[in-house]
């Protein structure tokens, strides 16, 4: 992986520059450093589904087995998307000033007050129009197996009030394994997309992220048969 962080730098430099004259250029950046990722590890990706897709903003939720997912959703996914990442990102220089400029949402997640503050966040710039990824297990699985999901996304969903849209990536396990250095290049890669999950309405707060959290857990597990 180490090749990939010189060239991190001067994007993420370029893309703090380019947010000075519009903001909506971050996205370009962060498209490019994905496609340029998924490149240089000879990887192949395919996206099917992109017809489930509303119109409007959604939250997406997406299994998380290697760093290749975050390369492929930000070079391949059909819209932009804005991030929750862990706060410890943000304090890397040049990176993490980046990060911020693109509109992204800091988590900590050793301070439940400062976490739901940062739910209450995301929630706002969703309703504003912004769609948004989840890495609802929260963590890398270093098995390849679908980790318990956290509900933070699932009380943003409710929060938001938006459509939920489940995505399964398939095959990034076999590149970058969990906890691994390793790297196995020249692998194919999916983006399944499956059809959006309303939020219920008129449900308990508690009820209705149960089940969207059964709900994703479905979708996403079925993508990875």
């Amino acid at each position: 992986m180490a090749v990939f962080f010189p060239l991190t730098f001067p994007i993420a430099a370029a893309a703090i520059l380019s947010t000075l004259l519009d903001r909506r250029y971050y996205s370009w950046f962060a498209r490019f450093w994905g496609r340029l990722g998924i490149r240089l590890a000879a990887l192949k990706v395919t996206v099917s589904g992109a017809e489930h897709l509303p119109d409007g903003p959604i939250i997406v939720m997406s299994n998380h087995a290697s760093n290749f997912d975050i390369l492929a959703m930000l070079g391949y996914f059909p819209r932009p998307l804005s991030w929750i990442a862990k706060q410890e990102l943000f304090r890397i220089p040049v990176f993490g000033w980046s990060m911020r400029r693109g509109g992204y949402i800091p988590l900590d997640r050793g301070d439940g007050r400062k976490a739901l503050k940062s739910m209450e966040e995301a929630a706002r710039q969703i309703k504003a129009g912004t769609s948004v990824i989840v890495f609802p297990e929260g963590t890398r699985t270093r098995d390849g197996k679908l980790l318990p999901f956290k509900r933070g996304g699932f009380l943003l969903a409710v929060k938001a009030g938006v459509p939920v849209v489940p995505v399964s990536i398939k095959g990034s396990f076999a590149i970058n394994p969990g906890g691994s250095l390793g790297l196995n290049l020249g692998k194919a890669v999916q983006i399944i997309i499956h059809p959006a999950v309303t939020v219920p309405e008129g449900m308990k707060r508690a009820e209705a992220e149960e089940l969207l959290m059964q709900q994703m857990e479905q979708a996403i597990s079925k993508g990875l048969v």
